[in-house]
């Protein structure tokens, strides 16, 4: 248990200090350990934080609950991943208020070369989840080594997972909670089968317990890990049309498969692609050719040269 391990997880769990200011102050400070060396006094006068900020950060408290939370996840093989470590996944490290940590079981796949994010509503119906199993299936049999990314929630988001693990695809797992939790309980079932071939991940530490709140910043992880996310099914309002707005403002494809005007699980769907917030896919081919990975298996051009009897002056 190093020093720079507990200033780190510490880092996190400042109150009323979120990812964008907790990097400000580390800026300014110049060091992880600095922050927690200042005076209150000093860290106020970082842009954004000030004294009604800064008021409650009692350095002695966080460090003792960083203390905890690390002897916690060290006994428990949960690992993390720090924002300014060199392995911290590339994508999120592009986005300003990607997770300072990131906790995960499992596997490492965070930086494999494709990335998907597959979310949709938790009524799903039959139509949704046959389009979730038929978009993964073709995919994993164009790219086998590509990464499905969900939530872990009821409808869609489980479907996404079973089938990739079906098609012997990784899958991630984003909690919003400690991954040392299952919720809902009911798919407690597949956790075993996900850290086989995939990863449990989450930005709250193993203390947090599944609340609303926490869902929307699950939902930025998803968006800003992945490549592209796909809403499958949605209604006019969700947790889904949330996770495709993160991905555009994290300037991330968004794809939407369109449903009946009538159908109240496609209202969310259509209405991202009326909007032009997201485009219209209708198979996995489409993605393929929108994301343009068709052209990495595209035949290279061998030129030859026409004039071979040509000295190299001319």
């Amino acid at each position: 248990m190093t020093d720079q391990a507990l200033y780190k997880i510490a880092l996190s769990l400042i109150p009323n200090i979120g990812p964008i200011l907790a990097r400000k102050l580390v800026a300014y400070v110049g060091s992880v350990e600095g922050v927690f060396k200042q005076k209150n006094s000093v860290l106020e006068k970082v842009p954004g934080i000030g004294q009604g900020k800064i008021h409650r950060f009692n350095q002695g408290e966080v460090l003792k609950m960083a203390e905890s939370e690390l002897k916690h996840i060290t006994e428990n093989g949960i690992s993390y991943k720090f924002y300014l470590d060199d392995d911290y996944p590339a994508r999120l490290r592009e986005c300003d208020d990607g997770p300072l940590v990131l906790y995960y079981r499992g596997q490492d796949y965070f930086n494999s070369q494709k990335l998907i994010g597959v979310v949709g509503t938790r009524r799903s119906t039959a139509y949704g989840e046959q389009i979730t199993e038929k978009l993964i299936e073709d995919l994993s049999s164009l790219f086998p080594d590509l990464v499905v990314v969900s939530g872990f929630a009821y409808g869609i988001d489980i479907c996404a997972h079973k089938k990739a693990m079906q098609c012997s695809l990784p899958t991630i797992a984003v909690f919003g909670h400690g991954v040392n939790q299952t919720y809902p309980i009911v798919h407690k079932k597949y956790v075993s089968s996900v850290l086989e071939k995939g990863a449990l991940v989450s930005e709250f530490s193993t203390q947090k317990k599944a609340d609303p709140g926490n869902f929307v910043s699950r939902n930025r992880i998803i968006a800003g890990l992945t490549d592209a996310t796909i809403v499958i099914e949605s209604g006019e309002k969700g947790g889904s049309l949330l996770t495709a707005d993160m991905a555009l403002s994290y300037n991330r494809d968004v794809f939407a498969f369109p449903g009946r005007a009538n159908d109240t699980m496609s209202r969310g769907c259509n209405k991202l692609i009326k909007t032009n917030a997201a485009a219209l896919i209708e198979s996995a081919n489409d993605l393929v050719f929108s994301m343009k990975w068709d052209i990495e298996n595209t035949p290279k051009v061998v030129q030859k040269n026409l004039f071979n009897d040509l000295t190299k002056e001319e």
